[in-house]
C-alpha cells in the first residue's frame, strides 16, 4: 500500500484547485503554475506533498498554492448533474473505530437534524459467537445501482454523474417507497416539524446541503455534496479523530482521512476491502476494511456508550 502523510490543508487546497476547474467558476482563476504566476508569490521554501491527478506524489512550494474562493450555491437543477469527471467514494476502516460517534454528532449538527434522526449509525457487530465484536459505522452507500431511485414515483431521489445519490425534498411526497427499497436502512423519515432556527427554516431547500429539513419527507446521508463541490471533506471525515473515514475520487484513485492520503486501489486490495451486501447488485460507493489488528478494544466503545447516555 502506497501511503503518504499529508496535512488536511494540503488535501483541501488540492481539491479546491480541481473543484474550480470542474465546476466552471464564472470568474476564471489563474493557474499558480502558469508562466508569470511565480512572479506574484515569493517561494517560502516549505514544500508540501500532494497527490496529482495522474496519481503521482509531487512536491510544491506552499507559497504557490492558490485556493479557489468560496463558490456560490448551485440551483437544485444544477445539483442534479453533479461534478463532471468525479466518482466519489468512501472507505471505512473498522479497525480504527472506537464508537466515539463524533462522526454522527458532526453530521447531525451540520445538517440540522432532529434528535434521533441519525444519518450515520454506529452499531456493535459480531460475525459469530466465537469471533470478537467490533463497531461498524454505516451511512448511505450511494449505490451505482440504487434501488431507492428506481422506486421513487416523483423523481425526488436521484443519482448524479459523480456517484452521489441525493434527495430533493421539494419533490418528496413522503410515500417512503425509497425507505422500503433501501437494503441498508440508510434513510429516515421526518415525522415532526424540524427543530431548526426560523432563519434556516425560511431558506429555500438545497439538494446539496439537505437543509432545511421538512416534515413528512425522507432524508439521508448526502456525502456533504456542498463540501465536496468546494474540494473539502465531508463532516464525518473531518470530525473523526481516529481516521476511520477516508473520502476521495475513484477516478483519481485517491482517498484521504485528512491526515493520511492513500491510493484507493492499493488500499482496497492490500487491506481486503469489501462492500456490504454486494450480492444484491447495488454496487455501493462505500467500502469497508475489516476489523483486523484493531487500534482499540471493543470494550472501550462500550465505555463511550455509557458516557454518552449519562
Amino acid at each position: 500500500m502506497n501511503q503518504e502523510n499529508n496535512s488536511r490543508r494540503d488535501f483541501l487546497l488540492t481539491g479546491l484547485l480541481i473543484a474550480g476547474a470542474a465546476t466552471g467558476c464564472t470568474t476564471p482563476q489563474k493557474d499558480p503554475f502558469e508562466s508569470g504566476a511565480e512572479e506574484q508569490a515569493v517561494a517560502s521554501g516549505k514544500k508540501v506533498k500532494l497527490l496529482s491527478v495522474d496519481g503521482e506524489i509531487i512536491e510544491v512550494d506552499e507559497a504557490f498554492l492558490k485556493p479557489v474562493p468560496h463558490l456560490p450555491p448551485v440551483t437544485n437543477t444544477e445539483a442534479r448533474i453533479g461534478i463532471p469527471g468525479k466518482k466519489f467514494v468512501m472507505v471505512i476502516d473498522l479497525s480504527r473505530c472506537k464508537n466515539l460517534k463524533k462522526c454522527q454528532s458532526a453530521c447531525n449538527h451540520a445538517h440540522e437534524l432532529n434528535p434521533g434522526e441519525n444519518w450515520i449509525k454506529v452499531e456493535p457487530m459480531q460475525e459469530a459467537a466465537h469471533t470478537a465484536p467490533y463497531w461498524e459505522p454505516t451511512t448511505c452507500m450511494h449505490c451505482d445501482e440504487p434501488p431507492c431511485v428506481k422506486v421513487c414515483p416523483v423523481d425526488a431521489t436521484f443519482k448524479r454523474q459523480d456517484g452521489l445519490v441525493l434527495i430533493d425534498s421539494d419533490r418528496c411526497i413522503g410515500c417512503r417507497f425509497c425507505m422500503a427499497a433501501c437494503p441498508y436502512s440508510a434513510r429516515v423519515f421526518n415525522w415532526g416539524e424540524p427543530q431548526i432556527p426560523a432563519a434556516i427554516a425560511a431558506q429555500p431547500y438545497s439538494c446539496e446541503t439537505s437543509i432545511p429539513q421538512k416534515k413528512g419527507t425522507v432524508s439521508k446521508c448526502d456525502f456533504c455534496a456542498d463540501m465536496t463541490r468546494e474540494g473539502m471533506l465531508p463532516h464525518c471525515v473531518s470530525a473523526c479523530p481516529n481516521g476511520v473515514f477516508a473520502f476521495g475520487d475513484m477516478n483519481e484513485d485517491s482517498v484521504t482521512n485528512g491526515a493520511e492520503t492513500f491510493r484507493f486501489s492499493d488500499l482496497i486490495r492490500d487491506k481486503a476491502g469489501y462492500r456490504l451486501m454486494e450480492d444484491l447488485g447495488t454496487k455501493p460507493s462505500v467500502y469497508y476494511l475489516p476489523p483486523a489488528a484493531r487500534n482499540f478494544p471493543f470494550e472501550a466503545g462500550l465505555e463511550n456508550d455509557k458516557l454518552q447516555n449519562k
